[in-house]
């Protein structure tokens, strides 16, 4: 609790008066709108992903990354397009994910990029398989201003883990974790925030509260678990629990349902945006194939895009009716799913 107190803290000290203005404005549109049912919007972003890289080590069978099957290149995100990205950005972002698709720190060049945003007063986060995190990325992680880190571990032994992150050595997730925690204590910082994230599946919700009892002495800040998302889940898959309390899918007239009723709003369109390692701006991270393009950074501004025709149609369209945007189909905003 004391960890979360501070992390809270911590997130609030990047605030100032003109990134409070901005986020009143997000606010008070989006609620409007919702009322409404008309599209209003003001404000700049309020929390961004930013991908790294779509490269990954490990083949997880749900992933893009991980079966290599992606519509879009592969590719590393430079500095020259994330520095645009965040130059423009900066006066109004709060929260920056450097994470999208793939392994962040693949990218040579991710540590980097996390010291930019820090400079810049921007909490920073990211999610990480863990394998490499190595005793001197791990320091360097800490000294360069990393807020939040999130680690997955969707196991608790050698065969459970691998049943999803196939490719992948449970212990690597054990050993980078402990690399952390140390040098958390050695540099005596309170960042990053680690969170230890389970993706609850059929093959590991009986393992869930053995990993309560190893989150307990791992030195880790919060366990969190998280409904797993599977393609083509209408005909069912081993993947999803068979506890209904786990799934955010249910089972109904001989067929899975998402248990979200997608109602017609979301407060992702109004307060952010994910911007891949190619500099598109697409509408939030269920679009991993980015087939709904609202503009590339290397044509427009970023104020340009999310001001643009392009945008406010896609918002707009949202509010007469999600359950026709394809993307919103395996999306849990705004359900009712155990986490």
């Amino acid at each position: 609790m004391l960890a979360k107190t501070r992390d809270g803290l911590n997130y609030i000290s990047k605030l100032n008066a003109h990134r409070i203005w901005n986020m009143m404005q997000i606010l008070g549109s989006y609620y409007l709108s919702k009322l409404t049912k008309k599209n209003y919007h003001r404000g700049m972003p309020v929390s961004v992903s930013i991908e790294p890289t779509t490269s990954c080590n490990l083949r997880c069978p749900q992933c893009p990354s991980g079966l290599r099957q992606f519509s879009r290149p592969t590719g590393m995100l430079d500095m020259a397009t994330y520095k645009n990205a965040i130059d423009q950005l900066g006066k109004t972002l709060t929260y920056l994910t450097l994470y999208f698709q793939g392994e962040p720190y693949l990218n040579p060049s991710f540590l980097d990029m996390v010291a930019y945003a820090s400079h810049k007063n921007i909490y920073t986060a990211t999610s990480t398989n863990a394998h490499y995190l190595d005793d001197a990325n791990c320091k360097k992680t800490i000294e360069f201003g990393l807020d939040r880190l999130i680690i997955s571990l969707d196991g608790i032994t050698e065969e459970s883990y691998k049943k999803y992150r196939i490719g992948g050595q449970l212990e690597k997730v054990m050993e980078g974790t402990r690399n952390l925690v140390v040098w958390k204590k050695k540099l005596k910082s309170k960042t990053p925030y680690i969170i230890w994230q389970f993706i609850v599946f059929g093959h590991n919700e009986h393992e869930i509260e053995d990993v309560k009892k190893l989150a307990k002495n791992s030195g880790v800040d919060h366990l969190a678990f998280k409904s797993a998302q599977v393609y083509n889940f209408e005909t069912g898959s081993d993947l999803i629990p068979k506890n209904d309390k786990y799934s955010r899918y249910s089972f109904s007239k001989a067929t899975f349902k998402i248990k979200n009723k997608l109602l017609n709003h979301c407060w992702r369109m109004w307060q952010g945006c994910v911007i891949t390692w190619d500099g598109k701006v697409v509408p939030c991270c269920f679009d991993k194939d980015t087939s709904y393009r609202l503009g590339e950074l290397s044509q427009k501004t970023f104020a340009e895009i999310w001001k643009g025709a392009l945008y406010e149609k896609f918002r707009s369209l949202l509010l007469k009716s999600r359950k026709n945007i394809e993307i919103c189909k395996n999306c849990t905003e705004g359900a009712s799913v155990w986490l």
